[in-house]
């Protein structure tokens, strides 16, 4: 799927007022994406109006951002208004929390371009999925499509891409080939490497610094095969506590927090384990327990998140469950 076919629809559909759409707790690749994908429309289509919106905050390191680039993201976007809606960096519609509802329903063509794997229900709803999982981010994605049309990012816009695609593959640690070459020409188009990577150190507060070391205390380590599966829950900070998990020694870890009848897992795992059992958290793991926790789930294969209904307890069974199938299958 390629830049000229999302303006090919916004053309036939006469397009002026376009709402570029993140997920909740937007991460410095979704805010940036949209910030970079806006910069593009400006460029060819001057004469649309196009607005960032996301329906439950972004990231904490994502605000911090806000501080060197221009980046305006609307809190409360008017989802009736948008006459094209675009997802980025989002794979469900379940990740836009309260305008989860409002999208669903939208007359307006809904447009995804990400780097996870498509949800089947998002498919569904879009017009155009644009995906490519072997891309490293969602910014190195909206980085193609200025190559496609022959556009140069300004600073601003190259600095932003720079960041998404360092946050996303944690520090270059998950760039291939492509990724570097995007982050050599970004950096002749005036990004300074060196400050731009800072930028993304931020001091862990307290409250995450004890959500770590409860989801260590609760910890329950698993031994399946060659591999230590950690489980455990924290009520926040669930995708640090699971980092956390897999920092200290883990090769898989789940982390599942309550909130009222709703429940959030994060899950991560090594490299190592993605590329010798085969599993990709969010295609074998992260879709089918979000089905079976009637909400949705996806993500990385290293890397996947789930939102549904039910208690800790089941949700950490459940995940557990398809792990051993898919580990299984090895056998």
């Amino acid at each position: 799927m390629t830049f000229p076919e999302i303006i090919k629809i916004i053309d036939e559909t006469n397009v002026t007022s376009i709402l570029l759409l993140c997920h909740h707790n937007s991460d410095p690749d979704a805010v940036c994406s949209a910030y970079a994908f806006q910069g593009l429309l400006a460029k060819l289509k001057p004469h649309v109006t196009v607005e960032i919106g996301t329906g439950q905050g972004i990231s904490k390191l994502s605000k911090h951002l806000l501080n060197y680039i221009p980046i305006s993201v609307n809190f409360n976007p008017n989802v009736e208004k948008a006459q094209a809606i675009i997802l980025l960096d989002t794979n469900t519609i379940q990740q836009l929390g309260k305008l989860a509802e409002k999208v669903a329903q939208a007359s307006a063509p809904i447009i995804v371009i990400d780097h996870h794997a498509a949800h089947p229900e998002t498919e569904r709803l879009a017009r155009l999925c644009v995906t490519n999982e072997e891309a490293s981010s969602t910014c190195e994605i909206v980085y193609s499509f200025y190559q496609q049309v022959g556009a140069k990012p300004d600073l601003d816009v190259a600095k932003a891409l720079f960041l998404g695609i360092a946050f996303d593959t944690r520090h270059f640690v998950l760039a291939n080939s492509s990724t570097f070459k995007a982050i050599a020409e970004l950096c002749e188009a005036g990004v300074n490497a060196q400050e731009s990577v800072a930028l993304l150190s931020l001091p862990m507060d307290f409250s995450e610094r004890v959500a770590r070391m409860k989801a260590c205390r609760r910890a329950k380590l698993l031994k399946i095969g060659e591999w230590i599966i950690a489980l455990s829950h924290v009520s926040a900070y669930q995708a640090s506590a699971a980092r956390a998990l897999i920092d200290l020694g883990a090769h898989m870890a789940a982390v599942a927090g309550q909130r009222n009848d709703s429940i959030e897992l994060s899950l991560r795992c090594t490299r190592e384990f993605n590329q010798k059992t085969g599993i990709h958290l969010g295609r074998d793991i992260a879709k089918p327990l979000g089905e079976l926790l009637q909400g949705m789930g996806g993500g990385h294969a290293t890397a996947a998140g789930v939102n549904g209904t039910g208690d800790v307890e089941t949700g950490l069974k459940r995940c557990l469950r398809l792990l051993k199938e898919e580990l299984s299958k090895q056998k």
